[in-house]
């Protein structure tokens, strides 16, 4: 395992992190999630592969993935040993505490992921949006407060317009208050919209990019059009504002990701996600993992290095898409 600094913080992270999307109580969100006695070999391998940073979220499982995963540190590993991420925003319950990023919001939110997670902080505090109902510098100083009572070490955003990010980040610095260390954002091989501003954004402010779905949801660790497993069936086509997922000019993407990996004998996902870490903002990617070989190959991609015409065969298809997941 390799491990790096997140952004320009002090914050030590493994560069592959266990994505704990996947982990919830049946009857909480997806048909593939994975409940404590399915994901413990999951856990177990990721402290093996040396796998110590853990991102999961209040709504993952409406609830049910911060319990599976706070449960697991005790089990498998310590507090101490885990670089643990959560994240707020997104509707837990009716009423004004229940989404956004309102005073209220955050500190009723924050208190109960605590209580999911078994612990007195996580490390990494992220926005799971942008709240644009509630005013930045409200936002900002009750993350900043929450960072100063304790409950969190660090702050990070996810998706969202770069210049909506700058406004937070200026909001912050004017004030005097906890800045973000990381981004967590779309990127892959087939969803590279964020190098047109995000990017240069994070690399002036010292921020790290955490990206999720660096597999786009798997497409770019298959053959195109492969559809041998019931998660791939069931991969929505368009996000929730309508824009789609995939475009038919990603098949020359995948096919290169597929080539490739035949060339070098390793796994397509490996090749897709050693081009994401290549990025010098990435500082780790997520890997949602539901089997023992999505972490294995996520590790395998830390010790793959694409040539020049590797990367542009990679990089010569790619289209012009709207970013999707936020509006």
């Amino acid at each position: 395992m390799q491990y790096t600094n997140l952004g320009h913080s002090g914050l030590k992270v493994s560069r592959v992190a266990l994505g704990c999307m996947s982990f919830g109580l049946p009857g909480t969100g997806r048909d593939w999630n994975l409940d404590d006695e399915a994901a413990a070999p999951i856990f177990r391998q990721a402290i093996e592969l040396g796998i110590t940073f853990w991102d999961t979220a209040n709504t993952y499982g409406r609830g049910t993935s911060e319990e599976i995963v706070g449960r697991a540190i005790k089990e498998y590993s310590s507090r101490e040993e885990i670089v643990l991420a959560t994240k707020i925003f997104n509707r837990m319950h009716d009423g004004p505490g229940g989404s956004g990023l309102s005073r209220k919001a955050i500190i009723e939110q924050v208190d109960a992921s605590l209580a999911r997670l078994g612990t007195d902080y996580v490390d990494l505090l992220q926005i799971h949006r942008f709240d644009p109902l509630t005013p930045v510098e409200e936002t900002m100083e009750a993350l900043h407060d929450i960072v100063k009572a304790g409950k969190a070490r660090y702050l990070g955003a996810s998706s969202m317009w770069a210049w909506r990010f700058s406004k937070l980040q200026y909001t912050a610095q004017l004030h005097g208050w906890t800045k973000f260390v990381s981004m967590q954002d779309q990127y892959s091989v087939t969803h590279r919209e964020e190098e047109r501003e995000m990017f240069a954004l994070l690399a002036d402010q010292g921020v790290g990019s955490i990206p999720w779905s660096p597999l786009n949801a798997g497409v770019n660790a298959r053959p195109w059009g492969d559809q041998s497993t019931d998660r791939a069936k069931q991969n929505p086509k368009v996000d929730m504002f309508g824009q789609p997922l995939f475009l038919d000019s990603d098949k020359a993407i995948v096919d290169a990701v597929e080539r490739i990996a035949g060339e070098r004998d390793v796994s397509m996902a490996s090749v897709a996600l050693a081009w994401v870490l290549r990025n010098p903002v990435v500082d780790s990617v997520l890997s949602g993992a539901t089997k023992p070989h999505h972490l294995a190959d996520a590790v395998a991609a830390l010790d793959i290095e694409l040539s020049g015409d590797e990367v542009a065969e990679l990089e010569g298809p790619y289209v012009t898409r709207r970013p999707t997941y936020f509006s």
